[in-house]
């Protein structure tokens, strides 16, 4: 299985950036997509995730309904649309594919990223 994520970039706060990630290599129709961002001497974070099956959004509570993540089945992407964005945001962001689906797709706890099993390399997300 391969996650490549695209789309980061520096941008001003208030501005948006959408974050693309291409999934291959998996074939199964169960389990959760999630993105996860980290911040150097920080605590990885659970963002948002979706549980591939049924579609099911989880968000951080954090977020306050900026973000919005999303997934083309047909092209096995997965998006985070990101809008008003904040200083608050930089970090490196990781998409993320877990096999069996953890409760609320390990987003809303805080170890929630020891439930999946692949990882792309991340892309950066810096907002000045």
């Amino acid at each position: 299985v391969q996650l490549v994520e695209s789309g980061g970039g520096s941008v001003q706060a208030g501005g948006s950036l959408r974050l693309s990630c291409v999934a291959s290599g998996y074939t199964y129709s169960s389990g959760c997509m999630a993105w996860f961002r980290r911040v150097p001497g920080k605590e990885r974070e659970g963002v948002a995730g979706i549980v591939i099956r049924f579609g099911t959004r989880y968000y951080a509570d954090s977020l306050q309904g900026r973000f919005t993540i999303s997934r083309d089945s047909a092209n096995n992407t997965m998006y985070l649309q990101m809008d008003n964005l904040i200083p608050e945001d930089t970090a490196m962001y990781y998409c993320a594919l877990a096999a069996s689906a953890p409760g609320t797709c390990g987003i809303l706890t805080p170890d929630g990223w020891r439930q999946y099993n692949y990882w792309g390399q991340g892309t950066q997300v810096t907002v000045s």
